[in-house]
C-alpha cells in the first residue's frame, strides 16, 4: 500500500460558531503506481480532501498515511493547481528547477533533471521562455514536470485542464495518460468531468454532495496505452454512464433541497 485515507472527516467552523461538515468518513487507499480519480458534484469536498491529503489543511478527524508512517505538515506529495502556479519572472528550466534548488542539489543535478522531464513533457526547446510566452496547455506541461522533477510519492492534481479549451484538454488527458505510464507513480487526480475520470483511472472514487461521503469506489477495467479510440468504445461508455447515475442522483437530491 502506498497511501492510505484513513477515515477522514473535515467541519469547518465560521467566527458565528456555525458548523459546515465538508467531508465526513472518507476512507480508500491509493495503491503503488496506481492512478486515481475523485469525481463528485459541485461542492462535494474534492478539492478540501486534496489540500488534507497534502498536507495544506488539517482534518477534523481522521489521518493520511504514507506507506505505514502518520504524516507531518509536508507529505511526500507535489501538487498541481488548475491554475498553473508557475512563477512569472522565471524561465520554464527556471520553474521546473525551484523546488530542487529548495532541495539544495548543485546545479548540475538540477539540469539533468529538469532536462528528462522537460523532454517527457515535449517542452525541448522553450526552456529558456517564459510564462507569458506559452499556451495554457504548455504551463500546465511546465507544472507538471515541476511537480514529477521533486519525486513525489504521490502526485495530486486538482482540475488541472479545467482552464484549457476543450481541444487542448482533451489533447492533455493523452498527454497525462502517456506520462503516468513512463513514470509509474501514484497519481490522484480530481475532477467534475466524468469522462476524464474514466479515461485516466484505474479506479474512481465517487463521492456524494456535501458532506462528501464515497458512495462508490469503481475499478475501471479498460487496456492501456489509453487513446481517442477508447472513448467510443461500448464498455466505456457503461462506465461514464453508470457514474453518471451517481451523480445525478446527488445533483437531483441537492436541487430539491434548495427548493
Amino acid at each position: 500500500m502506498k497511501v492510505l485515507i484513513d477515515h477522514i472527516s473535515k467541519t469547518y467552523v465560521d467566527r458565528k460558531g456555525e458548523r459546515t461538515e465538508a467531508l465526513q468518513d472518507i476512507h480508500f487507499a491509493i495503491e503503488e503506481n496506481e492512478f486515481v480519480v475523485v469525481v463528485g458534484p459541485s461542492g462535494c469536498g474534492k478539492s478540501t480532501l486534496l489540500n488534507i491529503i497534502a498536507g495544506l489543511l488539517s482534518p477534523t478527524s481522521g489521518q493520511v498515511i504514507f506507506e505505514g508512517t502518520r504524516t507531518n505538515t509536508k507529505p511526500h506529495t507535489a501538487v498541481v493547481f488548475q491554475d498553473f502556479a508557475l512563477f512569472p519572472w522565471r524561465t520554464v528550466l527556471k520553474n521546473i528547477v525551484y523546488g530542487l534548488e529548495e532541495k539544495g542539489l548543485n546545479k548540475t543535478e538540477q539540469s539533468t533533471i529538469a532536462e528528462q522531464f522537460i523532454s517527457m513533457v515535449g517542452l525541448r526547446g522553450f526552456e529558456k521562455k517564459y510564462p507569458h510566452q506559452l499556451s495554457g496547455g504548455m504551463k500546465q506541461r511546465v507544472s507538471i514536470a515541476r511537480a514529477l522533477a521533486n519525486d513525489p510519492l504521490l502526485l495530486l492534481m486538482d482540475e488541472p485542464f479545467s482552464a484549457l479549451d476543450a481541444q487542448t484538454r482533451t489533447l492533455m488527458q493523452y498527454e497525462l495518460s502517456r506520462i503516468w505510464e513512463e513514470t509509474q507513480k501514484s497519481f490522484l487526480y480530481i475532477t467534475h468531468n466524468i469522462q476524464e475520470a474514466v479515461f485516466l483511472g484505474d479506479r474512481v472514487v465517487i463521492l456524494s454532495r456535501r458532506p462528501g461521503k464515497v458512495l462508490s469506489i469503481m475499478k475501471i477495467d479498460l487496456p492501456r496505452p489509453r487513446n481517442e479510440h477508447l472513448t467510443v468504445e461500448k464498455k466505456y461508455l457503461e462506465y461514464v454512464n453508470a457514474i453518471w447515475r451517481y451523480i445525478k442522483e446527488q445533483a437531483w437530491e441537492a436541487l430539491e433541497e434548495k427548493t
